[in-house]
């Protein structure tokens, strides 16, 4: 049976892309260790990340975005709307498939003890993995926050760690470890900028102000869009689901003559929790999750359609989706990067295929590298679909920085340039990567057997598209950097790789 978690650790740090950036870099070094999601945001200033994969391998990735926090995360200079008490403020672990709770607790208790003797931070544990009945709820531990705490602790023996000295990291603060169950984090913006309206509303909806069960809240002020928003964890969204808790906040706004402007789901959300959502709002009679076409898919067929797209295409469906929805990314960059992975499979194919051929002996050795080199390139360029994708949400995250002062206008505009240019800079190393395997293709030509042409060419048509695509978006970035001679080495370096592939390969018999 498959084992399989959850972690969603959340970093004090949504407004610096670079340390975000460095601290996913960190995490995604671990074998075995998917990103599913990443979110930053610029007023909380924190950034909530979705890892899944074996239980040991994504503590490992836990443990390293640990480190790399605390490397570059300085609380005493940190602010923000969000309440946080740690560089890395939390860290919980949740079973998925093939793993319980309970072995999610003991995760989380191996997990602690390793964060304080690597990197001297004391731990907390919480929810499930609470040690003491008071800390079961994460408020009651991170109450006073990073500053409060690090006051209280030295004389206040009710406050010390789990693990570890009874001191804060001087930087880092203290970080808080557990298991739990899934959690939809949810926030609904008002149209008002007075966030003491938010606090009243969330005060009524909590449950321990004797509100909605399985429900936390607190208001948060929106600066930089001048809203004020009810921020919502939902613990148990089958027994309190999304659309009661927006009607509850709907009919709590109406009383202080304010209204909804929107929501926002912060994270992943389970199918389940938007069909509750649907069956309410549409008022369907007699629903049934069963009536959902990729739930009976999978429950008649075990995921696998007998008629339509095959075993090949199932694997590219995911990808197709992704691009298809109405959202900024993946976008062309990504699809650009794309591309280039696939040509360079396709060199790593006829590359492995030709040198077992006898037609081919003489070349073994030459091709047994041609298959590294592709595989190598493959491998960085599949990277490279997610990283253009990251480096676009940097962008947008340095839009929504808050401008209120000169001195904010100021970082503003120096985070937006910084982002810009690592979003012109992700699809350029690209077009580089996509060229060198153009240039190889050509060269693996003359020492592949010659049934295998057709697909060497086919890889040359995709590395020059990849190419083109990615300096499709090198452009476009460009255009909104100041950076006058950062602009002219990339439009010269583009000019170089486009004149690299400027040799299109054709059908024999072609001209």
């Amino acid at each position: 049976m498959k084992r399989l978690i959850e972690c969603v650790p959340n970093f004090s740090e949504g407004r610096d892309t670079s340390k975000v950036d460095a601290i996913v870099a960190a995490m995604r070094q671990v074998p075995g260790v998917f990103l599913l999601d990443r979110e930053s945001d610029a007023d909380h200033n924190r950034s909530v990340i979705t890892l899944a994969g074996e239980p040991e391998a994504v503590a490992e990735a836990a443990l390293r975005g640990v480190g790399k926090a605390g490397e570059l995360i300085d609380l005493t200079q940190h602010t923000g709307a969000h309440p946080r008490m740690g560089a890395t403020d939390v860290v919980p672990f949740i079973p998925v498939e093939g793993v319980s709770i309970e072995d999610c607790v003991a995760l989380a208790k191996k997990t602690g003890h390793q964060i304080w003797e690597r990197f001297r931070i004391p731990v907390y544990f919480y929810e499930a993995a609470a040690q003491r009945p008071e800390r079961t709820n994460l408020e009651n531990i991170r109450k006073g926050q990073f500053e409060g705490l690090r006051e209280e602790l030295p004389r206040n023996p009710d406050r010390a760690p789990d693990v570890g000295e009874p001191r804060v990291h001087p930087t880092a603060g203290a970080t808080v470890v557990g298991a739990r169950k899934f959690l939809i984090a949810y926030n609904i913006n008002l149209n008002t900028p007075d966030v003491e309206i938010a606090k009243g509303i969330a005060k009524i909806i909590r449950f321990s102000n004797g509100g909605l069960r399985y429900v936390k809240a607190m208001g948060v002020d929106l600066k930089a869009r001048r809203l004020a928003q009810v921020s919502i964890n939902l613990t148990d969204f089958e027994q309190t689901p999304i659309h009661r808790v927006f009607e509850m906040v709907k009919r709590e706004a109406e009383r202080y003559g304010v209204s909804i402007v929107g929501s926002e789901i912060v994270g992943l959300v389970p199918k389940r929790a938007i069909e509750l959502t649907a069956d309410f709002y549409l008022q369907l009679e007699n629903f049934s999750a069963a009536q959902v076409l990729e739930n009976r898919l999978e429950s008649s067929l075990g995921g696998a359609p007998a008629e339509g797209p095959g075993r090949l295409a199932a694997l590219a469906q995911p990808f197709l989706d992704a691009v298809s929805q109405p959202t900024a990314t993946p976008g062309g960059g990504s699809v650009a990067a794309l591309a280039g992975a696939l040509s360079a499979g396709l060199g790593q194919m006829v590359a492995g295929l030709s040198r077992k051929k006898k037609a081919q002996a003489a070349y073994v050795e030459q091709l047994s590298d041609a298959v590294a080199a592709f595989q190598a390139a493959s491998k960085d360029l599949a990277a490279a679909i997610d990283r253009d994708a990251a480096s676009f949400e940097n962008v947008m995250a340095a839009y929504k920085l808050p401008q209120s002062s000169a001195g904010e206008q100021q970082e503003r505009d120096e985070a937006i340039q910084r982002a810009l240019k690592g979003a012109a800079e992700v699809p350029l190393t690209v077009a580089r990567t996509a060229a060198e395997i153009f240039e190889r293709l050509g060269q693996l030509e003359r020492i592949s057997s010659p049934s295998m042409l057709s697909d060497i060419r086919v890889g040359r048509l995709m590395a020059a598209a990849a190419v083109r695509g990615a300096l499709e978006n090198v452009a476009i970035n460009l255009e909104s950097i100041t950076d006058a001679a950062f602009s002219r080495r990339m439009r010269s370096e583009s000019a170089a790789f486009v004149a690299r592939v400027s040799e299109t390969p054709v059908a024999a018999g072609r001209s």
